[in-house]
This record gives structure tokens, C-alpha cells and sequence, in this order.
């Protein structure tokens, strides 16, 4: 059971107080070794992608509709913040219908809760800066450690005025507009401040230049220019994602577009498939979608994974797996699940081009270290990755940081593990995949949630 994220009172005591009653109930998940999974699964909506068609629907004029959404924490975090900046937002059945404000955002005269949705706090923080009145964005203890800086130092210099309350580079932000265009200068280390600026500068009054050092994550911008594509919005770019301009003083279109299944999701259960011994058909998929995690197919492949595309989906079944090294550069949000892949492979698995998974929800590649040793398993941290070699592993209580991709890997590794395994903090699994555990358990997955 999840209650209902409350809107922050101003006052920090009551902040503190309000943001620890008003998130989730204490969750522990509890997994029993699993031979094998059989069955078929739809899988849900993209996050990356719903979250974007609410923030440019919201920025348009007249009526959005967009189809097969994710329903989740965090893009419920993007709905209740563009509700508050003035678009009247309806998320009842399976397609949410958006009335936008125009590229006006309004003053929403409150805090700008974005729990722990960094997505959201991005590229909302670039849709405030479109707004002529001071507004504070801030969220809960996980969003309060990631940092924001490059981007409130990139609207810095394109007219805006956004600080870190703290002086410490993470929220809560304080951010006025309006942004007025010019050229500017962003550190890629997380795409979502190059998608921020790629969202919001076409409604700036002057043009826009964009140049972005240290890109990473190159395929969650091809998305945001996807999105744009779609739109009509005028820009030009180069091949390597790390020079933009973009002609001021354009408008959004409403949008009618249908959410495309998550890769980031299907990862975990595609990896539950390569540990088993299972046969899985995942439905809804699209090969041909911009999004970047659909190359853990190539991943799995790479290390012997028997993964076959058929009519409405793409089907796994359990093989000998061998270690690999990986690239990981432009899918991050997969270092977790393929973490417990290499515990099950047979060599060394190496994970590395990564060290941007260090500031996700929490240090990814840290975490996954220190809990998967609790299992037994043999596993190396390097400062851009992990050296992961085949392991026994064993059931333990282990930590979910309230991090949502963590505790779903750790799941995975629970159906390998010899006895039972422990998961904390598994409400935070409905930040993306609320399903996650009904999904698995109609595979046949031994697996249950303990309040």
C-alpha cells in the first residue's frame, strides 16, 4: 500500500515532519530461490517518456492527450508539479488528457514538491525558469543528495535566476525567469540538464546555443529531440549531442501521442529470465523506440542468452552465461540489474564507462557492491564500474536505499540465492514499477511484500 505524496509546508521543521509522515509505508520485500519462470508479460509504459509528453503538454496550448502512460510515483510527481504551475491535468483511465498554460507557467504559491523524482526536478526546474515569479523546488532525502548545479549555473547565464538554497548544488532550488536565450554551457554528466535546457529554450525569448561538455547518456537526449521532432521545434545539432541551437521564441503543439513500453522496466524482468531456468514472452516492446536501454538485448546476447523476437513480443528463456565486458555509458539505470547478471555468469562480467551511476537515487555502483557482498557474491568496485565474477550466493537482509532499481536487482539476485532474501525500503519500487511484484509473481516468482 503507498499513501498519497502531500504537498511540503514552507516552514522546514513541518518540511521534515510532513515529508516523513506523508511518503510511503515501510515495505520489505521477501524472496525464495525461483528454478524457473514461465509465462507472458505486458509490459508498462516508459517513465522517460511520459514524464516528457506531460511536461510539453503542459507547456502547450489547448488539449493534450497522451495514450498508455505510466502511472507511478514519479510521473505523478511531474503531473501535481505542472498542475500546480497552471495546466489542468486528468489522469483518470488509460489516457491522460492535459489542458496547457501556454509556456506561462503560473506562480504555483507553494513549494514544488518533486519527491524523488529527478527527472521531474530537472526538467521542471527548466520549466519554471519560462515563469517571472521566484518558485522553490525541492524533494525528498535521495533527490536533496543529487546534484543540480550545472543546469541552475547553465540558466544562470541565459537570464535566469536559480540558486541552490543550500550553496551546496543540490535541492532545494530557488529559480526566476525568464530565461531570455543567449549561448550557454552545460556539463552532460546527467542528460536530464541537457534535456532541461532543450525543453524549455525554444520559448525563450532570443535564440539559443547549447554547448555540453562531458556528455553521457546520449540516448535520453536523442529522445528529447524526438520529442521535439514531433513537436516541429527548430533546432540544429551536431552528431556527438554536445552543440545545440535552438531559434527562440517558438510554441508546443498539443500533443497526441501513445507512450511506448519501458526497456528500462523490462530489463529486470529480462534478466530474471537469463538467471532462470524460464521461457518469457515480454509484449509490448519496440525495437524501432529511440530509447536507449533496449540494448540490454545486445547485452544478454553478448553473453549467451538465448533472446528471439516474435509476433507481439520478445522472448527469453534461461541459458549458460558467460562474463563480458560492457559499456554502460549510455544505459546506466542497467548497471543494477546486470550487477546480479554477472553473479550468475560464468567469469568475470565487467561494468564499466559508468560513474554517473554515483549520482542516481543513490551511489549505484557502491550500493550494489556492498549489498551484493552480503549475498556471498564476488564482486569489485572501480571508480567507473564493477567487476562482478560467478558467485553462490546466499539469503540475507539486505538494504534497498530507497532506491527503486536497486531493490528490484536485488530481487533478481533473491531467485538465485540460496534461502531467503530480505529487501528494505520496497515501497520505493513504485517509482516506476509498481507492478513489479505482481508481474513477477505471475511468472511463478517466489516473492511477497511484508509490511
Amino acid at each position: 500500500m503507498v499513501h498519497k505524496i502531500c504537498d511540503f509546508p514552507g516552514n522546514l521543521a513541518g518540511f521534515v515532519f510532513m515529508a516523513f509522515l506523508c511518503y510511503y509505508l515501510w515495505v520489505n520485500l521477501i524472496v525464495e530461490k525461483t528454478d524457473r519462470l514461465r509465462g507472458e508479460v505486458l509490459i508498462p509504459g516508459s517513465k522517460s517518456h511520459t514524464i516528457r509528453g506531460v511536461v510539453m503538454g503542459s507547456l502547450a496550448g489547448g488539449i493534450s492527450r497522451i495514450k498508455n502512460p505510466l502511472d507511478s510515483a514519479d510521473t505523478m510527481t511531474s503531473v501535481n508539479a505542472c498542475r500546480k504551475l497552471g495546466a489542468n491535468i486528468d489522469t483518470s483511465g488509460n489516457t491522460w488528457t492535459i489542458s496547457g498554460f501556454g509556456g506561462q507557467p503560473c506562480n504555483p504559491g507553494t513549494t514544488l514538491n518533486m519527491a524523488n523524482s529527478g527527472t521531474s526536478m530537472n526538467l521542471v526546474t527548466g520549466v519554471v525558469s519560462l515563469g517571472e515569479t521566484e518558485v522553490t523546488l525541492d524533494g525528498d532525502e535521495s533527490l536533496r543528495s543529487r546534484p543540480i548545479q550545472p543546469l541552475l549555473d547553465a540558466l544562470n547565464i541565459l537570464g535566469a535566476q536559480a540558486v541552490s538554497v543550500r550553496n551546496n548544488g543540490n535541492p532545494p532550488v530557488r529559480v526566476k525567469g525568464r530565461i531570455k536565450g543567449g549561448r550557454t554551457r552545460v556539463n552532460g554528466i546527467s542528460s536530464q540538464y541537457v534535456s532541461s535546457l532543450l525543453i524549455s529554450t525554444p520559448l525563450a525569448d532570443e535564440d539559443t546555443e547549447i554547448d555540453v561538455v562531458n556528455v553521457h547518456e546520449i540516448p535520453y537526449i536523442e529522445m528529447t529531440l524526438k520529442w521535439l521532432d514531433e513537436q516541429g521545434i527548430i533546432y540544429g545539432r551536431n552528431s556527438e549531442c554536445t552543440h545545440f541551437r535552438i531559434e527562440g521564441r517558438q510554441r508546443y503543439r498539443p500533443v497526441e501521442k501513445t507512450i511506448p513500453a519501458d526497456w528500462s522496466s523490462a530489463t529486470f524482468l529480462l534478466v530474471a529470465g537469463a538467471i532462470t531456468g524460464s521461457d518469457i514472452l515480454l509484449k509490448g516492446l519496440d525495437m524501432n523506440d529511440v530509447q536507449g536501454d533496449k540494448t540490454i538485448v545486445e547485452h544478454l546476447r553478448k553473453m549467451g542468452a538465448e533472446i528471439k523476437p516474435e509476433k507481439g513480443g520478445i522472448r527469453i528463456r534461461g541459458a549458460e552465461l558467460h562474463g563480458t565486458e560492457l559499456d554502460l555509458n549510455s544505459t546506466p539505470d542497467a548497471l543494477p540489474a546486470l550487477a546480479v547478471l554477472g553473479c550468475f555468469a560464468e567469469g568475470a562480467t565487467r561494468l564499466c564507462n559508468v560513474a554517473h551511476a554515483r549520482i542516481k537515487e543513490t551511489d549505484r555502483i557502491k550500493v550494489m557492491a556492498e549489498e551484493l557482498s552480503k549475498m556471498n557474491a564476488e564482486v569489485e568496485e572501480m571508480k567507473d564500474g564493477l567487476i562482478i565474477r560467478k558467485s553462490v550466493l546466499k539469503g540475507t537482509e539486505v538494504n534497498g536505499y530507497y532506491d527503486h532499481r536497486v531493490i528490484m536487482s536485488l530481487a533478481l539476485a533473491g531467485l538465485i540465492a540460496e534461502g531467503t532474501t530480505k529487501i528494505t525500503t520496497a515501497e520505493a519500487v513504485n517509482v516506476t514499477f509498481p507492478d513489479f511484484v505482481d508481474l513477477m509473481k505471475g511468472l511463478g516468482a517466489n516473492i511477497k511484500t511484508e509490511e
